[in-house]
């Protein structure tokens, strides 16, 4: 059996999710389609999950959101003339989620409708069942995949039956609706392939694949035609958007390979994730950057010589909701690199007030502006000329180097540059290695 999710962009309208269809009928083996909402048909167009955080922001400022909701309708409403299918049946639908939002059920329910109308849509355009994933998925606090999701998958999918599910969301531990980050959609592909045991799980989107390096940077950019697990997981923690960086860890276990495709173009081989790969002639497999970082530095002479200082300092920047992307330790300092989205300054300045009183620091200093680059392969580690090769085509272009992580994995070099230098970073060291 083959598990398929199709992304925003190949469900954006009625040609899109004919194209999904061919695809599918193509292959008896493809009976799981996990579907996200609706993206945007042009770049002026607005996602029809933005449409939905928008109306629950109306509600939570006790208005309607009968006007905008109209608009999120219509998308669904033109799917299906378009597809020459009868939107009647659909009405009471639409109706019924426009009042549980304005009913005041939340940003998460909100948001998770989205999917959960293009499932409904696809599965009447298909003829296939329809399995919500509320409350088949149910997911802890902290977002993982609680145990029980697999005996609910196992029981509700049956043996030579065919399902449209939405993707996105499911259920949290009390029964509410609770979203995956965005892009999730990955994450519920990536778990119902392992429910049930996929030969492949299919990805597809609006490109050919993982691409060594951000296209619109580098135009003779290439796709990657087979990487690791741990490469893709890297390179996706660095700001490779093609693949949710989540979406790994529930196939892990059983090995299922992931094959990313353009839903444009079938027929292109795309890449191959697998759980690992020989290194051979391709030590380096991509580069990306990931912005919108702060640094935060600290130091306090003989800092380390108290126990239990390094968990006492970190449980205090999780008390301030702060939760480091990257660490560095020196002798007396320590310098933590944090999603500046996590924080108002209001909340950093008062972190930091506390952890200078609490621990008697000589200095606590935060700065924004900070990008993190990274260089991403399983050969990584076996270049003794990496390290060198970067520095100098960074000193070349004149990009000041923050920081290098070098060693704390095998697979990736990390590197630290200000953010306005981080496309010309990225472009340099692909220039240098590639």
């Amino acid at each position: 059996m083959i598990v398929c999710k199709f992304g925003g962009s190949s469900v954006a309208d009625a040609t899109q999710i004919r194209k999904v269809k061919s695809i599918v009928d193509a292959d008896p083996e493809r009976q799981v389609v996990v579907v996200s909402a609706p993206g945007r048909r042009s770049k002026d167009d607005e996602k029809v999950t933005d449409m939905l955080y928008a109306c629950n922001a109306l509600v939570q400022q006790g208005l309607s959101c009968r006007s905008l909701f109209k608009k999120v309708a219509s998308r669904y409403t033109d799917i299906l003339a378009d597809l020459g299918m009868d939107e009647k049946p659909f009405l009471p639908v639409l109706e019924e989620v426009r009042q549980m939002i304005d009913a005041g059920h939340g940003a998460e329910y909100s948001a998770s409708r989205g999917e959960y109308l293009s499932a409904r849509l696809v599965a009447t355009f298909f003829g296939w069942n329809f399995l919500d994933t509320d409350p088949a998925i149910v997911i802890n606090h902290d977002g993982t995949v609680h145990e029980s999701t697999w005996k609910n998958l196992d029981l509700a999918i049956k043996k030579g039956q065919h399902y449209i599910v939405p993707g996105f969301y499911g259920a949290d531990t009390e029964g509410n609706v609770k979203t995956f980050s965005r892009g999730g959609s990955d994450i519920t592909g990536a778990i119902l392939s392992r429910a049930v045991n996929a030969s492949i799980y299919e990805n597809w989107t609006d490109v050919s694949g993982v691409f060594s390096v951000d296209p619109r940077l580098v135009e003779d950019a290439k796709v990657v035609a087979t990487m690791s697990y741990r490469e893709v997981r890297e390179l996706a923690g660095v700001g490779a958007g093609v693949f949710h960086e989540e979406a790994i860890a529930p196939v892990v276990s059983c090995g299922i390979p992931i094959n990313v495709k353009n839903t444009n173009f079938p027929l292109d081989r795309g890449t191959v994730i697998v759980p690992s790969r020989e290194i051979g002639e391709n030590p380096l497999v991509g580069i990306s950057a990931k912005n919108g970082f702060s640094r935060v530095r600290l130091r306090k002479l003989m800092l380390f010589k108290k126990s239990g200082i390094r968990h006492a300092l970190l449980t205090m920047l999780h008390i301030f909701g702060i939760r480091p992307s990257f660490s560095l330790f020196g002798v007396d300092s320590i310098v933590w690199f944090f999603e500046t989205s996590q924080a108002s300054d209001s909340v950093v300045n008062a972190m930091c007030t506390r952890l200078k009183s609490e621990f008697a620091l000589d200095s606590i200093e935060v700065d924004k502006g900070h990008a993190i680059v990274g260089v991403v392969g399983n050969g990584v580690m076996e270049d003794s000329n990496l390290i060198a090769n970067c520095a100098t085509a960074l000193a070349e272009s004149n990009i000041k180097l923050n920081f290098l992580n070098y060693g704390s994995s095998d697979t990736s070099l990390l590197i630290g540059v200000d953010s306005e230098k981080a496309q010309d970073a990225v472009k340099s060291l692909y220039k240098a290695l590639f």
